[in-house]
């Protein structure tokens, strides 16, 4: 058995094992996980020419170090934690060597909150119903298979590879989404939308609202002004990724992939899945507005960008 890994030596505030989800098993209440922002997973793992659905680290608001205990070929993605190695900055959205008993840090976010790191085949995690991915509230997946976060002392293993021989890669600009500016959602309108009056449906789209603290990977919960719903409750229905709930107290929550299965709050529709990753990087107080979106373009937009990854 290879002893090839990386030891984490600070897992920061959160540091979790995601591929890109599980999925078929909404029937029996387990949501999909996976990466919040699959835009830069996806994107990590095309750099070091990985399969999309292999296991990387998602680690929130930075703070984490990870220890080499084998050489290895590695890619950071999503925002910008101000990662270095050794004590010397590295580029983000770039692919990178690190060498035995070499540190990889990560510090406090500058540009966005989350980062991707993989490596060159994937992370050597066991399957659990399916999938790697950590989905902490329902105990499943992780280094333990028992959905725990990272912790310190833990081994991340890998393949032993054939470092590359080329310069480190770093993605053109023009692919690099600049997380500090305000975030504009497209909504699909749909599930209750037509039950909700005009002046609800105006606060929708001519309001600012702002991300609150109280958000996590199961929902982003935005504050401003309030959404009246049309009624108090609906029947416990399914609910899919980036759907809108308008609870009673007028907040709208977006949510994200640890989000329940079912619920029984009305909901104006879901956020295009293109821009949720967008939202998956914004910060507590930031700015998020609201636009229609077109449903067949923002199909064909995510066909396009599932087609280059290879989902």
């Amino acid at each position: 058995m290879s002893d090839a890994g990386l030891r984490v030596e600070k897992p920061g505030p959160l540091s979790l094992i995601q591929d890109f989800g599980r999925f078929g098993l909404a029937h029996i209440g387990i949501t999909q996980g996976g990466p919040v922002d699959d835009y830069a997973y996806s994107w990590a793992n095309y750099l070091l020419g990985n399969p999309v659905n292999c296991s990387t680290v998602e680690i929130t608001l930075g703070n984490a170090t990870f220890v080499a205990l084998h050489n290895c070929h590695l890619a950071i993605c999503g925002g910008d934690l101000n990662a270095t190695v050794d004590g010397v900055p590295i580029a983000n959205w770039s692919d990178f060597i690190l060498k035995t008993g070499q540190k990889l840090h990560f510090g406090m976010p500058k540009n966005g909150l989350r980062a991707y790191l993989a490596v060159k085949g994937g992370f050597d995690i066991a399957e659990h119903l399916g999938s790697s991915s950590t989905v902490c509230r329902e105990l499943l997946g992780g280094l333990d298979a028992k959905g725990s976060a990272l912790q310190t002392g833990d081994v991340l293993p890998f393949t032993p590879h054939r470092l590359p021989q080329h310069k480190p890669r770093q993605m053109t600009f023009r692919f690099k989404p600049d997380y500090n500016l305000p975030v504009k959602l497209r909504v699909i309108e749909s599930y209750q939308y037509d039950d909700f009056d005009v002046e609800a449906l105006d606060a929708l789209y001519s309001s600012e609202f702002t991300i609150s603290p109280d958000s996590n990977r199961m929902g982003y919960r935005l504050q401003g002004d309030t959404i009246t719903p049309p009624y108090d409750g609906i029947l416990s229905e399914g609910i899919a990724l980036g759907a809108i709930q308008v609870p009673n107290d007028g907040n709208p929550i977006v949510l994200f992939n640890d989000h329940q299965t079912i619920g029984g709050y009305p909901k104006l529709g879901c956020v295009a899945r293109i821009d949720l990753p967008r939202l998956a990087q914004a910060k507590p107080g930031q700015k998020v507005t609201f636009v229609k979106g077109d449903r067949l373009r923002l199909q064909d937009l995510w066909c396009q960008w599932a087609q280059f990854f290879g989902y």
